[in-house]
């Protein structure tokens, strides 16, 4: 009597002689499922022992030779080198997955060399990067981490050394010139340098995004948009420098300002720097709305900050439903950008000279602040411009800060206070020099 071979049965022989091998199959863009390109079926181990990068570059890749389509990382720990993200890609980093950048400083430079002694944060590769994109989604519930403990520890010497210096580092996440680009509900944390670093880009939404590094962490800003149409909301940050900073380097051609019609709603700043704009102002930023937002133990609150050399226009800014706790100070608009936290340039010693010949002087106008509680341990807040250029028209109305010096305010005009309130511990609520304000005679 024959043996029945079932192809069952000589499957499972396989198997065994084979050692019951059970590696992922080869990668075939073809056959993904409905546009969903899993970085495990590219062989991605996500053990946090092996890199990754190849296997998940090789499924970025697969999505936008595809034309577009959903890059997912499954539960488990990615390792991986930088990656570059491709147009009309939704990147998807699931519930109980991390993205772990590499802890070898040699794989985010350019050129190999001495990290500690690049000139600056140009010379690196931002962990994931992307440029002149459309529809650009990051999601999923899940982590991308930056590992940037390898890279704080000589950051911040470099800054005892030379206060207010920046060591250069990658960010972690960099795009630039694109249109439609989203993220939200996931996690960045850690990064090297910067967060989220949306350049020049159009119709931006970053909502229910966590960003976390440890309050020391030097010049981990979270956020630092640039561009047009921004909305951020919903979003809890705590990180070891700016919490949000949008920029506005460089004139953009076609753009009468670089950075414009932006809204941030309904986020919470732990540590931090506060909801700055600058230091970059040359390329002008207007029309920015902050509201209904919480700070709650961050080195300044609202804050304009920009110099002599970087300076450009910054008007239509409205800020309402503001509640502070334990900030210093509430409110900062400096053109001096000199001193208002920990690791800010200084200005020269004869900063108060007017200059000659700058055209890049800052120019604040159109400010209005509303409904703002704060408690400050320091100081309430400034408002400084420059001698040759006042901040102007700033109006704030149903304003109450308890601190323990009062708010200075120089080198202004047109200053409106409305239903304000400063309790100061020391001094006086108001220290006025070369300053244009109503409003006083009823406090």
């Amino acid at each position: 009597m024959g043996i029945v071979k079932s192809p069952l049965l000589v499957f499972a022989c396989v198997l065994v002689f084979t050692g019951c091998r059970t590696e992922s199959p080869p990668a075939n863009p073809e056959a993904s499922n409905r546009g969903i390109f899993d970085v495990r079926a590219y062989g991605a181990a996500g053990d946090d022992l092996h890199l990754d990068t190849k296997a998940i570059q090789s499924a970025l890749d697969a999505c936008g030779k595809s034309g577009g389509g959903t890059v997912e990382f499954p539960a488990g720990i990615y390792l991986s080198q930088p990656l570059t993200i491709r147009t009309k890609t939704t990147f998807q980093v699931d519930a109980g997955a991390t993205l772990q950048a590499t802890t070898n400083q040699m794989d985010f430079m350019k050129t190999p060399g001495d990290w500690l002694k690049a000139k600056s944060s140009g010379d690196f590769i931002p962990f994931i990067s992307g440029k002149d994109l459309t529809d650009v989604t990051f999601t999923g519930g899940g982590v991308i981490d930056g590992g940037g403990a390898v890279w704080w520890g000589e950051a911040e010497k470099a800054r005892q050394i030379k206060s207010g210096y920046t060591l250069p580092r990658p960010n972690l996440i960099v795009i630039e010139r694109s249109h439609n680009l989203r993220i939200e509900n996931i996690t960045l944390q850690n990064s090297p340098k910067f967060h989220f670093v949306p350049v020049d880009c159009e119709d931006v939404v970053v909502s229910n995004v966590t960003i976390l590094a440890p309050e020391h962490a030097a010049n981990t800003d979270a956020i630092d948009p640039s561009g047009r149409r921004i909305l951020i909301t919903k979003c809890r940050i705590d990180v070891g420098d700016d919490n949000i900073a949008i920029k506005a380097g460089k004139k953009i051609p076609g753009h009468d300002f670089e950075s414009e019609d932006i809204t941030v709603t309904d986020c919470t700043f732990l540590h931090g720097h506060g909801m700055s704009i600058g230091s970059e102002t040359f390329g002008g930023v207007r029309n920015v709305t902050v509201k209904n937002c919480t700070f709650a133990n961050t080195e300044n609150g609202i804050r304009i900050k920009s110099q002599r050399g970087k300076g450009g226009v910054v008007e239509n800014i409205f800020c309402d439903g503001i509640t502070m706790s334990n900030v210093d100070p509430a409110i900062t608009l400096t053109s001096y950008y000199a001193n208002n936290s920990s690791g800010d340039a200084t200005q020269p010693a004869a900063a108060d000279e007017p200059a000659k010949g700058s055209e890049k002087i800052p120019t604040y106008r159109n400010i209005h602040i509303s409904n703002l509680t704060a408690t400050c341990p320091k100081a309430a807040g400034t408002i400084v411009g420059l001698p040759e250029m006042c901040i102007s028209n700033v109006v704030l109305e149903n304003v109450s800060i308890s601190a323990a010096k009062g708010f200075e305010i120089r080198n202004a005009k047109g200053i409106r206070l409305k239903n304000v309130s400063v309790k100061s511990a020391n001094g006086s609520p108001f220290v006025l020099e070369n300053a244009g304000v109503s409003g006083l005679e009823a406090k």
